[in-house]
């Protein structure tokens, strides 16, 4: 009999074990785990592999192009890169948000971020590594909205930034389809810059609004600027041949600090855009980026010049 009594125990250990077991599961099975909710960190995959971020980021520094996007998503930002400072749609903002750069490490430190977003063009990305998590991104890599979904994903606000990218992407393709009908199907349309006593024409994901103009809207781009600009996504030319660029619309970027004066030449005056009045002025320091803030007033913009609802 002796024989069976070590084994009995054992069994009956083992079941008690068992039942414990699944009671400690069950009373653990919705508790949260380290790296979801909004507590402790997240695992987000970047370009460089994966990297582990705040789930709720406190103190966010850019140092290059996505300040509109984390601010789009409510995120506190404690710096930002000079181009998105000097926004004016951007001021009411970051009126106290302090202006970094990537080389002004001490700065950095002293400001503390909890995450640091910037392009993978940014320098000392080592040193920045070492101050907080930092992911960059490649221009381009991935198209303007997976963009603004990929910033949801490193914040841990993905489903907000997917539902603005379904409604913004419909909404912009509707008012497209009623401006091709005001204007023609057939129409062109070409956006221009004048930066720094330079002339540019820019392809379909440049910022500028060609995200809205010839992806979402579909509307038609001049050959020129086909031919030139769509693959490098802008063209740098001067003022004598802008005519072989201009679309039947355009779309003029200009900078307060800039000469402006080709505008009085009379190969300008003679554009057939311009005789037509169907040039379109915007602020280049608003005009510039292609975040959800700014994309909002390029919509805006496009549709009250184009459908004349100003």
């Amino acid at each position: 009999m002796k024989k069976f009594i070590l084994p009995a125990i054992l069994l009956f250990a083992l079941v008690l074990g068992a039942c414990g077991n699944k009671q400690d599961d069950k009373s653990n099975e919705n508790a949260p785990k380290e790296d979801e909710g909004k507590s402790g960190t997240i695992t987000y995959e970047s370009e460089e592999g994966p990297v582990e971020v705040p789930a709720d980021p406190q103190r966010v520094m850019v140092l290059s192009s996505f300040a509109g996007n984390v601010m789009a998503l409510d995120v506190n930002l404690v710096g930002v890169d000079s181009w998105s400072k000097k926004n004016p749609r951007f001021d009411s903002v970051l009126g106290n948000v302090e202006e970094v750069s990537d080389e002004n490490i001490e700065k950095i430190i002293e400001l503390e971020p909890d995450l640091i977003i910037g392009l993978s063009t940014i320098k000392n990305l080592d040193k920045l590594k070492e101050i907080a998590p930092t992911v960059t991104y490649t221009y381009g890599k991935v198209d303007y909205l997976t963009q603004h979904i990929e910033i949801g994903k490193l914040l841990n606000k993905e489903e907000e930034a997917t539902k603005w990218v379904e409604d913004f992407k419909q909404r912009a393709q509707d008012t497209g389809n009623e401006i091709k009908a005001k204007i023609g199907e057939d129409s062109t349309v070409s956006v221009v810059e004048n930066f720094d006593k330079q002339l540019y024409v820019y392809g379909d994901n440049w910022g500028r609004g060609t995200e809205i103009l010839y992806q979402e809207m579909k509307l038609a781009m001049p050959e020129k600027v086909k031919e030139m600009a769509l693959e490098a996504g802008y063209y740098a030319l001067s003022s004598e041949v802008l005519p072989e660029f201009a679309g039947d619309y355009m779309i003029l970027s200009k900078f307060d600090t800039t000469d402006n004066s080709f505008m009085e030449t009379e190969t300008y005056k003679n554009i057939p855009a311009v005789k037509n009045n169907q040039v379109f002025e915007v602020n280049g320091e608003e005009f510039y980026f292609n975040d959800p803030l700014t994309l909002e007033y390029q919509l805006e913009f496009f549709t009250e010049h184009f459908l004349g609802t100003k």
